[in-house]
């Protein structure tokens, strides 16, 4: 039976002698999973629902992941993993401020609209499980100690050097950060808001996003003018 973590219920009655060799059964099961997880959330969502929409037996969700704790933890790393490196990998190059705005909106904007659950439910893994931050940083592919304050004392330097010619005024590097990442979360946190308010439909709303791929780099730099 598997551990729920597993439910109740499920004998082992499927063949899983094939398994390791199907290498689609684990993309397979981690789709389905993230689709459970998103619509249930991690509690609520039950392994015999995921094996269901997986279309696979529960014996195999079991070969794979053990538990719904370490297939919930492979869904959160797979997710996680579209987004975050990039971004890190953007803000921590040696590319001009201007061009790590566009950089960060545009990696934003472009995964996310192909991802659209990724803020919501990134989001709520990490207020349910702050231990997700582990992996988070694992996949960002720096350490905190060292590569991950680096990268912070960069930007922060940059932003320094830009207030001091007069280019820029000065705002401190976690609030930069966290203004540009608010205004590409926001409509893909808020899209229902927004269906309701402004009245988009999914076409609709991808012209939005394409006009707001182009403007917002131009606007968050217009906004740091002195």
């Amino acid at each position: 039976m598997i551990d729920e973590s597993s439910e109740p219920g499920a004998e082992y009655a499927g063949d899983t002698a094939g398994a390791a060799s199907d290498g689609d059964t684990e993309r397979r099961i981690l789709h389905a999973a993230r689709n459970v997880f998103v619509r249930r959330g991690t509690a609520g969502a039950r392994m015999q629902e995921i094996a269901a929409e997986a279309g696979v037996n529960q014996a195999l969700l079991h070969y794979y992941f053990r538990s719904k704790e370490r297939l919930a933890a492979a869904v959160f790393r797979e997710a996680a993993s579209r987004l975050v490196p990039e971004v890190v990998r953007i803000l921590g190059s040696a590319l001009s401020l201007e061009e790590k705005v566009e950089g960060f909106v545009h990696a934003y904007i472009d995964t996310v609209r192909q991802n659209p659950f990724l803020p919501g439910y990134v989001l709520a893994e990490l207020h349910h499980h702050p231990e997700r931050l582990t992996a988070l940083r694992e996949i960002s592919r720096v350490q905190p100690s060292d590569a991950l304050r680096t990268l912070r004392e960069r930007l922060a330097a940059e932003l320094e050097e830009r207030a001091r010619s007069g280019s820029m005024r000065r705002i401190p590097v976690d609030q930069f950060i966290v203004n540009v990442a608010s205004l590409c979360v926001f409509p893909f946190a808020a899209r229902p808001v927004l269906d309701a308010a402004l009245g988009f439909d999914d076409e609709a709303f991808e012209r939005f996003l394409d006009e707001r791929r182009e403007a917002l780099p131009s606007f968050i730099l217009a906004a740091l003018r002195p």
